[in-house]
């Protein structure tokens, strides 16, 4: 049976929504659980939101004459995609650009390498409330940063970083954990 009750929308935390942190930070089992303070805040995104692309990719073999006997798996890409709009956070800026190739801050100067350097991979949190106060959390054991959209430079949008994440799989296989908790209480 049909129930509108379980439609419902993702709106961002108040304070941010969007956490990374060292792949050795400790993960977060639940929805409402406290986030380690190893994890950094990336504040603001665009209002695209997040998208998570995580559909199979599969080869179909066909039979003499067109019918299709079988499907193989070929792989199950995992890939989050969001626009990081806090353009001179540094912890934004570490993100798309490395931990090392990001150094000072606004007082005393920030300076940004851009290279080839290999990304290195961070644990994510992504936060949300849905309908009812519900919250849903998205936790990326192992995410690294396999895109970087063209960086736009003009007067009438903020200067942002639209990034892909790809989540690997951890020790058990799994890429992302989802928890939701309806617990009240939560603002958006």
């Amino acid at each position: 049976m049909s129930n509108t009750n379980n439609v419902t929308y993702g709106k961002p935390m108040v304070g941010g929504s969007i956490f990374v942190g060292p792949l050795e930070s400790t993960l977060p089992k639940n929805a409402q659980e406290n986030i380690d303070e190893a994890f950094k805040n990336l504040g603001y995104i665009s209002e695209d939101g997040v998208t998570n692309s995580n559909s199979p990719d599969s080869d179909k073999i066909k039979a003499w004459g067109g019918d299709t006997v079988l499907v193989v798996s070929t792989e199950k890409p995992d890939t989050f995609n969001f626009k990081l709009i806090e353009s001179i956070n540094v912890d934004v800026l570490k993100t798309v650009y490395g931990e090392e190739n990001v150094t000072g801050d606004l007082k005393t100067g920030i300076t940004v390498k851009a290279n080839a350097k290999m990304a290195e991979g961070k644990a994510y949190v992504i936060d949300m409330i849905l309908k009812n106060k519900i919250l849903k959390r998205i936790v990326i054991p192992n995410g690294v940063v396999s895109d970087v959209d063209d960086i736009e430079y003009k007067d009438d949008d903020a200067v942002g970083y639209g990034i892909t994440i790809d989540a690997l799989p951890d020790e058990d296989g799994n890429n992302h954990y989802e928890y939701i908790y309806q617990g009240g209480g939560a603002e958006a």
